[in-house]
């Protein structure tokens, strides 16, 4: 198992980041969070899990350890894959998704694209007890980097592409969440996007 990769970023794609290890390029499908944290020619450090299917090797990459143990943990659950258990941490926190487990939060899951209520409540009744319990006092998404005034844009409707959103629906929200981005002066894409997400979500 490639537990972490460790290099300068070659390149960033909207869900994926090249990272030179010795000489070659490792691609590493990243959360929006996690890209929003880069930049190309700067030295990073990912957590990595390789997920193994019969005609492909794809290396998944995340900020820190637990969002890694809590990627592999979620696809314990029946019908989640790595896809889904990505877009779960692209919207939530590890430590967000813990608590919305333990409080049995249906609304919390069904924010994320790809979740329906049924999904939900199939979800909380097989990983209640499988996440542990929330470890720090973290909100509900991790706040990923500071973006700058004109660059956040861009990144956000990256990120919500990513999820699967289509680009009118994507600008649509970014439009949505504009004056919240030019309120706080230094936008954080994190926050950002689950702003936008909760605007999609109403929205549907």
């Amino acid at each position: 198992m490639i537990a972490f990769v460790s290099g300068p970023v070659a390149a960033l794609a909207p869900d994926t980041a090249v990272v030179e290890v010795g000489g070659v390029g490792m691609a590493v499908q990243c959360t929006p969070g996690t890209l929003a944290r880069l930049k190309v020619g700067q030295p990073a450090r990912l957590a990595t899990s390789l997920v193994v299917r019969e005609d492909s090797l794809t290396l998944y990459g995340f900020a820190d350890d637990d969002e890694r143990q809590t990627f592999e943990l979620l696809q314990t659950a029946s019908g989640v894959g790595p896809r889904l258990a990505q877009a779960m941490l692209a919207v939530h926190s590890p430590d967000a998704l813990r608590r919305a487990f333990a409080a049995g939060d249906e609304k919390a899951l069904t924010a994320v694209p790809g979740i329906g209520k049924k999904g939900a409540q199939k979800l909380l009744l097989e990983l209640k007890d499988r996440l542990g319990a929330p470890v720090g006092s973290a909100g509900p998404l991790s706040t990923g980097a500071s973006a700058g005034v004109a660059g956040w844009r861009d990144q956000l409707h990256a990120a919500l592409v990513g999820l699967g959103y289509a680009s009118r629906e994507a600008d649509e929200a970014v439009e949505a969440v504009a004056p919240q981005a030019e309120a706080s002066g230094t936008p954080q894409v994190g926050q950002l996007l689950r702003a936008a997400l909760q605007t999609l979500n109403r929205a549907r």
